[in-house]
């Protein structure tokens, strides 16, 4: 069985493991750096394909709002505080101190980032109090990866494309390798590519898949989190899971100007139900600016009083309801002077043409137009002409992990020789966390990753001795193991669909004790059934596997904290439309997963908090 050598192994394609792959390579050329991935490298993955509204690359700068030479210190504040407290404070600081140097980086490899003046254009996201995001536009991610890859193609880096890493390998309690399998292969023996490694950078993404409404590309199953927790590393906030209002067709994080031009949420039935979900005797006035503002707070969040649109349209849909956004015709009773000043405001900041007051009055497409003419257009090419009075069909859509494998400020996990970063790390990012803060989360900790692990290889070498023997038995293993799936009860596709209901169901906007008990309960009784290896293959099979764990740890951290808290909003009772309590002090703490022999153990822990 041949077996492929590298000094570093990064298990991803996206950004955070470009970015690591590239530091470590620019560290030492003579190392020898491998990617392995999962699609083809460039092409697939959350950064090569994400869209939304305005995608920003939070970083504070040297004009950047408040000023001066400590204005990181109110970044990395606003990263902890209004994440909750249940992050890591020291890595929030190297988020905020190392942003700058992210960002010029990024501008030196020709991303074209918007500029006024000579200096990159920023705005205000979600979770933050000064303008920090800079951005090229919907494609801001899209411009990161392609800038990377031409940096990477520059540079002697070895690719595994269609490679799934299915398992670690470990020897002395550190990880010397990986068993991966190529996703294209039918034929478990050929599949199977045995791969030893002086270190092994996981960069593998979040695990979107469990969910049955998510705006992740395909391969997207949470194997980072199930590769770490299996090598006996801990992982952190698996909870908090960023949902938001997402186009179903064309996975469009419908955030920012798409609620800012208020639009009609209406359900199949043509009902505008928000009403519903507000207490009695809400105004029109203030449904409204509600949903205005929700385009600055569109992950779902306990701490902003738009999550009560989350709430509806999940209901609704949980009801069997199709909910759409609809530009047509204002909601019932709407004008624009309804708005706040506040508002209004904010609406005159980004008005690019102006239509005057009637058409200004006259449906959410006008101010569409006034607003975002761009995004306009972006649906018609996909599909979806708004001209012509067409809907959007949305959902409540996983879009984030915020929590992962807990790292340090060197990007370690727990277990030597191994490190995670980008939605796959966890502990740099609160229960919310500023729109903008995962693209330079990527950027930051890839680099730091792929230099630390460079330098810990140099220091102790690569030795090869016995390694060869415990790789090949590990193959071995796991070719016997997709050999006894060849049949079962269940599909894996079939299998999938039925997880990712309960997931849903149990772990989605609305979460109560009672509802996450009976969705472990049907979990449980799922992971019994044997399913088998269909004609999706053995790679799609593994990420079953994986997703089961992930979606285990997701709705055990969820019931044990019962309390609301950012993304996570808990119930009394389903029937209710008001989440439970933020309970202060008692619940400004994280929860730490990990492996005790075959029992997945959950301990409340302090976060590391300011000196």
């Amino acid at each position: 069985m041949r077996i492929i050598k590298c000094d570093i192994l990064v298990v991803g394609g996206g950004g955070a493991a470009l970015r690591a792959a590239i530091a470590a390579k620019e560290y030492n050329k003579d190392l020898k750096v491998m990617i392995a991935t999962k699609g083809k490298l460039g092409k697939s993955g959350v950064t090569a394909t994400a869209c939304s509204d305005r995608m920003a690359f939070h970083a504070t700068l040297e004009h950047t709002e408040p000023g001066g030479p400590d204005s990181w210190r109110y970044h990395a504040d606003d990263i902890y505080r209004i994440g909750g407290m249940v992050s890591d404070y020291n890595l929030a600081e190297v988020l905020a101190q190392k942003a700058k140097d992210a960002f010029e980086y990024l501008d030196g490899l020709g991303v074209p980032f918007v500029k006024k003046n000579g200096l990159p254009d920023q705005f205000v996201t979600d979770g933050s109090e000064y303008a920090r995001a800079c951005y090229t536009g919907p494609y801001t991610a899209v411009h990161i990866e392609e800038a990377l890859m031409r940096r990477f193609e520059e540079m002697n880096i070895g690719v595994l494309d269609f490679c799934m890493v299915a398992k670690l390998v470990k020897k002395h309690e550190r990880v010397i390798g990986a068993i991966a399998l190529d996703t294209r292969e039918m034929d478990f023996e050929k599949a199977v590519i045995p791969i030893s490694a002086g270190a092994v950078i996981l960069a593998a993404g979040g695990g979107g898949m469990i969910y049955e409404h998510n705006v992740f590309p395909a391969g997207m199953t949470g194997d980072g989190y199930a590769l770490a927790y299996e090598a006996g590393a801990e992982l952190v906030n698996m909870e908090f899971i960023q949902m938001g209002i997402a186009s179903t067709k064309t996975k469009f994080n419908c955030s920012g100007s798409m609620m800012r031009a208020v639009p009609r949420l209406i359900n199949d039935s043509g009902e505008e139900f928000l009403k519903k979900y507000f207490p009695e005797g809400t105004s029109c006035e203030e449904i409204c600016n509600t949903l205005f503002k929700k385009g600055a707070s569109w992950p779902v969040s306990y701490e902003h009083k738009t999550h009560i649109i989350d709430i509806a349209l999940y209901k609704e849909m949980k009801a069997g309801r199709r909910i759409f956004l609809d530009y047509s015709k204002n909601p019932e009773g709407f004008r624009f002077d309804m708005l706040s000043e506040e508002n209004r405001l904010r609406y005159r900041r980004e008005q690019n043409r102006d239509l005057g007051a009637q058409k200004r009055n006259e449906s959410p497409l006008c101010r569409l137009m006034e607003i975002n003419e761009p995004s306009v257009r972006w649906f018609s090419d996909r599909g979806i002409d708004l001209t012509k009075g067409e809907l959007i069909e949305v959902a409540a859509c996983a879009q984030h992990f915020q929590g992962g494998v807990k790292i340090d400020e060197h990007a370690r996990t727990t277990v030597h020789g191994l490190w995670a970063v980008g939605e796959t790390a966890g502990g740099q990012h609160g229960a919310n966390r500023p729109g903008g803060n995962a693209l330079l989360d990527c950027q930051v900790f890839g680099r730091i990753a792929g230099e630390d692990a460079a330098r810990e290889v140099l220091q102790k070498g690569n030795n090869m001795n016995d390694i060869a023997g415990l790789i090949e038995d590990d193959a071995i293993k796991l070719v016997q193991m997709l050999n006894s799936a060849d049949d079962g009860e269940v599909s894996a596709e079939k299998m999938r669909k039925q997880m990712q209901r309960i997931v849903e169901s149990g772990a989605g906007v609305v979460r109560t004790g009672e509802g996450l008990q009976k969705a472990l309960q049907e979990l449980q009784k799922l992971k019994i059934k044997r399913h088998f290896v269909d004609e999706h293959g053995p790679a799609y099979f593994m990420e079953n596997k994986n997703m089961l764990m992930v979606a285990q740890m997701v709705m055990e951290a969820a019931l044990m904290r019962d309390e609301s808290r950012g993304p996570h909003l808990r119930f009394a009772r389903y029937e209710d439309n008001t989440p439970m309590e933020r309970r202060d002090p008692e619940w400004g703490k994280y929860i730490v997963i990990y492996k005790n022999g075959g029992d997945m153990i959950l301990e409340k822990r302090k976060p590391q908090t300011p000196k």
